[in-house]
C-alpha cells in the first residue's frame, strides 16, 4: 500500500522513518501536488508541513478531489492541522494538539504555524508561534512565569514577524512593551527547562495514527 507523507521542518525524515517505515516522504506539499499523490495511487496521504509564502498553497478543492479518488487524507502539526480542521467534516483526518486548538478556535491564523526553513535541509530557522504558546503554557503552569508576564510575552511573540521568530528576540519585544530587561534574562534561561516542539510532538502522532489505521484497514498488505 503507497503511503506519502509531506513533512518538512516539523520532523527531521531520519525520525519520521522511526514512527513510520515504508512509507515516502516527500518536501512540505505545495499547491496540486496532494492531487498528484492520489493520482499516483497513494491509499493514504499525510499532509503535515506546507508552503504558503513563497509558492501556492495547498487548497481545499484539491483535498476534497484527493478523497473522492480513495485516499484516505491525513493532517495535523502545520499546515496539515489547519487543513483538517476546516475539512475533517468531509472526512480528513485530523490528529494532536495544534488540530485540536484550530479546531476549537483557539487559534485561528495561518501565522500561528509558520516559520521560516532552509530550503535543502528543511531545518527550521525560527520558533513557530504554537510552540511559543506551548512552551509558555507550560512555564505558567510550573510556576516559571506569571499570568501577565505569560500575556505579556505572548503578545510580543505575536508582534514579531513569524520569519525572525526565536525566543531572545521576543523577549527583547518584550522588553520594549514593560518587561524588565532583568526579568527578561531569567525567563530566557527558565524557558530552556520547559522548551515544547509541539509540531514535532504532533506530526509524530500523525504517523503513529496512519501505521494504526493501515494495520486495521489493510492487514494483508500494510508494510510496518
Amino acid at each position: 500500500m503507497r503511503v506519502i507523507v509531506f513533512l518538512g521542518p516539523s520532523l527531521a525524515w531520519e525520525d519520521a522513518r522511526k514512527a513510520l517505515s515504508g512509507a515516502e516522504y516527500l518536501p512540505p506539499v505545495a499547491r496540486g501536488d496532494i492531487i498528484r499523490a492520489a493520482e499516483a495511487g497513494a491509499k493514504a496521504i499525510a499532509l503535515i508541513d506546507g508552503v504558503f509564502y513563497q509558492q501556492a498553497a495547498v487548497s481545499h478543492r484539491e483535498i476534497l478531489k484527493a478523497m473522492e479518488l480513495g485516499s484516505k487524507v491525513f493532517g495535523g502539526s502545520s499546515m496539515g492541522a489547519l487543513r483538517a480542521s476546516e475539512l475533517d467534516i468531509y472526512g480528513m483526518v485530523g490528529v494532536g494538539t495544534i488540530y485540536e486548538w484550530y479546531k476549537s478556535g483557539k487559534i485561528r491564523s495561518d501565522d500561528e504555524v509558520a516559520l521560516a526553513f532552509h530550503p535543502e535541509s528543511l531545518k527550521p530557522l525560527s520558533e513557530p508561534l504554537v510552540n511559543i504558546r506551548a512552551t509558555l503554557e507550560k512555564a505558567l503552569a510550573s510556576g516559571m512565569i506569571n499570568q501577565q508576564e505569560h500575556e505579556s510575552i505572548l503578545i510580543a511573540a505575536k508582534e514579531v514577524p513569524f520569519q525572525l521568530r526565536n525566543y531572545p528576540r521576543i523577549l527583547q519585544k518584550a522588553i520594549r512593551l514593560g518587561l524588565s530587561s532583568t526579568r527578561a534574562g531569567e525567563i530566557l534561561e527558565l524557558i530552556k527547562n520547559v522548551r515544547t516542539d509541539l509540531k514535532r510532538e504532533d506530526a509524530i502522532k500523525v504517523l503513529e495514527r496512519i501505521r494504526e489505521w493501515g494495520m486495521v484497514e489493510n492487514a494483508d498488505s500494510w508494510v510496518k
